[in-house]
């Protein structure tokens, strides 16, 4: 049996059923993690002694979690006590927190075992992980190429078996571009369905944990897991939890669903453009009520993005100033200096860029015209997105305009923010969207079609993922 191969639904079964221990599954994913991970570079931190010693703790117990024995990867921007968590940053590069994410405390609640901290762009600032402060993610699929980003190390982890699913953190794309890369099933879940509690802040108002797992059952089973509310976290919404394992198969009687018009597709691959109509016929095929749609407000959307994202991302990184925790300049002469030499060796330059924008947006006499006007644009993509979830359930995008790139083949800033051009409506809109896996491309690259639902309507997105999977029959990396 090769263990590395199974779904995380058919491993927690058969855990469940003793026909295999953790301790097993927890090997066969360090065999693996010690055959591919000198190519992939997936992981900044692995715990393969700790998480073996934790398999073995969990099958002694009488009562098992339900994730009993699960390798899981984490996000290097979701603290984890006595584990140090590094933002790919050489400014935290040592940090080693003093608590837990509660996504995090969730997940060991059910018994998963934590197998390793994954690779990302710095603070998750980033559509590539090949702005890491310490390393470049490759692509498993094809080792010249990005795997998206930030959540590039999670992604990359999951798709080549070094783990069963993997945390990542969205704030205009972040799990769904890597994950339509890599060939996976990513959510960005609705704003407040999961508690942000031990992620280390990008953009406050935008940032959400979501799964990156093989299929839309995975998803299903691990975002049941770790969505609810949580006193930590003020933002976090108190609606019950839907048992999402069991929605995820309900199948649909109806399907109405959006998809975007030509004017809409400028500048998108046409291979991406192909295999996106192509699966838009597949769900005509299966009865679905379809609807051409056009989104004016959606031109401003990246403009938008960028500017919220970067005054958000301003504010919250200027508590790293080399006085209470993590990377300090020692031969300063005085504080301001030691600030400046702080911030100036332990940032990398996208997260610099996007300090010095975010600032600029917020500064007195600019503060109207840009933050502002992108606060109230912000309102409109929301307004508009209700209103097309008046007609529909469903709205279809390509996940990104383009397959998977090569390392460094977009080393203009501009080029590497249009890769979030489907995927920021979302964050901005405070929306739930998922990505599936619907086709390759012939360079053998995987392309993912997006799926956007109205507020907390995760379910529905599950099962209409269920059904396409089923029927596109995506064929996995062997």
């Amino acid at each position: 049996m090769n263990i590395t191969s199974l779904s995380l639904t058919e491993l927690k079964k058969l855990v469940h059923n003793k026909e295999i221990k953790a301790e097993e599954i927890v090997i066969s994913y360090l065999e693996k993690i010690q055959e591919k991970e000198e190519k992939i570079s997936a992981y900044i931190t692995l715990l393969g002694e700790k998480a073996l010693s934790e398999a073995k703790k969990i099958d002694t117990k009488k009562e098992k979690g339900v994730l009993a024995g699960v390798p899981i990867g984490l996000k290097d921007n979701l603290l984890t006590k006595d584990i140090r968590t590094t933002c790919a940053s050489k400014i935290l590069e040592n940090f080693v927190p003093p608590y837990s994410a509660t996504v995090v405390q969730k997940l060991k609640n059910e018994d998963a075992v934590i197998i390793g901290k994954t690779n990302l762009d710095e603070f998750a600032m980033g559509s590539s992980t090949e702005n890491s402060g310490f390393f470049i993610t490759r692509n498993p699929w094809d080792l010249k190429r990005v795997p998206g980003g930030s959540s590039g190390g999670s992604a990359a982890a999951v798709a080549v078996g070094e783990a069963a699913a993997a945390l990542g953190s969205d704030t205009g794309g972040s799990i769904r571009q890597p994950a339509a890369f890599c060939g996976l099933v990513g959510l960005k879940p609705t704003y407040g369905r999961v508690s942000r509690y031990g992620l280390v802040a990008f953009a406050s108002s935008l940032d959400q944990i979501g799964p990156l797992t093989n299929t839309a059952e995975d998803c299903a089973l691990i975002t049941q897991i770790i969505s609810g509310h949580d006193v930590m976290d003020s933002t976090s919404s108190s609606l019950p939890v839907p048992d999402f394992e069991v929605e995820v198969k309900k199948g649909m009687k109806t399907i109405k669903a959006a998809y975007l018009c030509e004017e809409m597709l400028e500048g998108v691959d046409s291979e991406v453009e192909d295999i996106y109509y192509s699966t838009i016929r597949v769900l005509e095929d299966m009865g679905a009520e379809l609807y051409e749609m056009k989104f004016p407000m959606w031109e401003y959307a990246l403009a938008c993005y960028y500017i919220v994202a970067t005054s958000e991302a301003s504010s919250n990184l200027a508590r790293y100033d080399g006085v209470r925790y993590g990377f300090r300049h020692s031969l300063s002469k005085n504080i301001n200096e030691m600030y400046k030499n702080t911030r100036t060796e332990g940032f990398g330059l996208e997260v610099k860029r996007r300090i010095i924008l975010g600032t600029f947006a917020l500064s007195s006499g600019y503060y109207d015209d840009y933050y502002v006007k992108a606060a109230k644009t912000r309102g409109l993509i929301r307004k508009e997105l209700d209103e097309a979830f008046q007609k529909v359930d469903f709205i279809l995008t390509p996940t990104t305009p383009e397959p998977a790139f090569l390392i460094g083949a977009k080393e203009d800033p501009i080029a590497m923010y249009l890769s979030d051009k489907f995927t920021v409506s979302a964050n901005l809109a405070g929306i739930p969207a998922i990505t599936v896996p619907v086709g390759l491309n012939k360079k053998n690259l995987p392309v993912g079609i997006q799926i956007l639902g109205d507020v907390f309507q995760e379910s529905l997105l599950f099962r209409l993922a269920f059904l396409l999977e089923k029927k596109v029959k995506f064929k996995k990396q062997n």
